[in-house]
């Protein structure tokens, strides 16, 4: 074995010293901080013309009333409509069954709609969630419904004229008070089936948990941690609305924890926490303060502000503000603002009205803050910015209006953020025709429309959510809907759920039925709130 040599140590244990001064006389400079991420859109546009949510399509089908307005004539008569130039035989590719959003055109071109479902293995469907008296879908398209409005007999009548494209059925329809004909025009149903031919997911989105909701009907989450707080209002037949809670630690088991309804004071629409307070929307008593130091078992505490009674239907947490909409009882509705430094003591600080009071629905439902604004959905007043920056003297900016001749144009809900140095707000109406228009708020005095999205007329928006360039939609019968929107002009479709099945339990004929109340945490999952299927929990794709 060779000896290793006294002056090949001395040489290298010498070297090894010298490297280690070397590097306390040099130190490491630190790795320079990654460049900022690149926004994809450099804040320019073409503004677009708003055609409003509801456009004429013309006549949907060749048929035609064969009586005036007025004439006294049974309602329920095929006789009332002429179908000579209808392809009636396609009518017999129909199923005798479904459910169908209907958009009725008056011959004097203004929107009105219906809503149809004919249960499948028979049994009496309904229009409006009414009783049908006539219903014939095999081989013919044919329903009536007849009811009390006020002191008046109503009916309105449905007759097939020719199925359009799949799943499409158009025709002519009356409305008739007292055996008289009123209202004529044509319409068009879409059956509710799964639009487009889809599939039930696309984009990665996965159903993790499915949980039945027994309250009332379900219309709103919140998540805080590990607990979902999930909202319901009484609805119909159903029991009363409330409060359920569900420990939501394994995403794919939810476990009911505490259920909570209050006598006479059950139509509960949304909520929010804010540290050991959670914040119920109630129809009836204002904004409900729980106290939920005990994540499970939320305890009542108070209602705020106190006083008559008052319908609060939406919220909004902005750091120590709330912000609590209000459609009534006052005439135009309001936003109550609350100091809620002390979480479980909201202090009233000031109530915001919207300086128009002269659109025919100008009550405020919904509300988004933001740097300092206040960016509130007033159905057909529009979408008002305010500055809310001092809370005892907020200012009102501008607006986003709508045309209301012909439109059923009804802001509802909206998201803010900014991209491309630009201020960009996401609104979505609700009723027939309405969908999400993109909006460049950075000055409020001039707010152009620069983008759309929207799919089958018949169906509408209710809440989203903006998180970093995506958008997350309850699109009622469209289920879930994720939107790229990190070019705000050119949103993009990039993922979504059917959650709607016309077989469902406690599936109605209604418009507003299906995905209705979504949450996206951060926590890697998507909630979703369905009018009969209860909390979805979905993988965050």
């Amino acid at each position: 074995m060779a000896l290793e040599s006294p002056v090949l140590r001395t040489v290298v244990v010498g070297v090894t010293l010298l490297c280690f001064a070397c590097s306390d006389d040099k130190p490491r400079q630190p790795e320079p901080p990654p460049p900022p991420p690149v926004d994809p859109w450099d804040g320019t546009y073409t503004p677009l013309v708003d055609p409003t949510d509801w456009e004429d399509p013309g006549k949907y089908a060749p048929c035609t009333a064969t009586v005036a307005r007025g004439t006294t004539f049974d309602c329920d008569s095929p006789a009332l409509f002429d179908v000579s130039k209808c392809d009636t035989a396609s009518l017999a590719t129909l199923d005798p069954h479904g459910i169908y959003q209907v958009d009725l055109r008056n011959e004097d071109v203004y929107p009105d709609f219906v809503g149809l479902r004919v249960p499948r293995g028979g049994g009496v469907g309904t229009m409006d969630t009414r009783p049908l008296t006539r219903q014939e879908l095999t081989g013919r398209f044919h329903v009536t419904s007849r009811f009390e409005f006020g002191n008046a007999q109503r009916q309105v009548a449905l007759l097939g004229c020719q199925v359009s494209r799949p799943g499409y059925v158009t025709g002519c329809y009356a409305r008739c008070t007292n055996g008289k004909v009123g209202g004529t025009g044509t319409f068009e149903a879409a059956r509710m089936t799964w639009g487009r031919g889809e599939a039930e997911s696309s984009g990665g989105l996965r159903l993790l948990s499915e949980t039945a909701v027994a309250l009332g009907q379900p219309v709103d989450v919140y998540v805080d941690g590990h607990h979902a707080y999930v909202v319901s209002i009484t609805w119909g037949s159903r029991t009363p609305g409330g409060l359920t809670v569900f420990d939501i630690s394994d995403r794919a088991r939810p476990v009911l924890t505490k259920k909570i309804s209050l006598p006479g004071d059950s139509y509960w629409n949304a909520a929010w926490t804010r540290g050991n307070a959670l914040y119920v929307a109630s129809k009836d008593t204002g904004v409900l303060v729980f106290d939920i130091t005990e994540r499970a078992n939320p305890t009542f505490v108070r209602n705020v502000p106190g006083g008559p009674p008052l319908n609060v239907h939406t919220l909004f947490v902005d750091g120590d503000r709330l912000y609590a909409v209000s459609p009534g009882p006052s005439a135009h509705g309001e936003t109550l603002l609350f100091d809620i430094s002390k979480p479980l003591e909201p202090t009233l600080l000031n109530r915001i009205v919207v300086s128009d009071t002269t659109s025919y629905l100008p009550s405020a439902h919904d509300s988004f803050a933001y740097q300092d604004r206040l960016y509130v959905n007033h159905f057909s007043s529009g979408y008002v910015v305010f500055d809310v920056k001092d809370a005892m003297n907020p200012k009102e900016l501008g607006a986003y209006t709508f045309a209301t001749d012909n439109s059923t144009s009804m802001s509802h809900a909206g998201a803010v953020g900014t991209f491309g140095g630009r201020t960009i707000a996401f609104e979505g109406g609700e009723y027939m025709g309405t969908h999400l228009r993109v909006l460049d708020v950075t000055d409020p005095t001039n707010i152009p429309l620069i983008g759309r999205y929207k799919l089958r007329n018949q169906t509408s928006i209710h809440n989203m959510v903006l998180k970093d360039k995506r958008l997350y939609i309850a699109y009622y019968q469209e289920g879930l809907r994720v939107l790229d929107v990190s070019i705000p002009p050119q949103p993009k479709e990039i993922a979504h759920f059917n959650t709607f099945r016309e077989d469902d339990p406690e599936r109605t004929d209604g418009l507003l039925d299906g995905a209705i109340g979504i949450r996206v945490p951060g926590d890697g999952h998507v909630y979703v709130v369905d009018t009969s299927r209860g909390l979805l929990i979905f993988n965050e794709p």
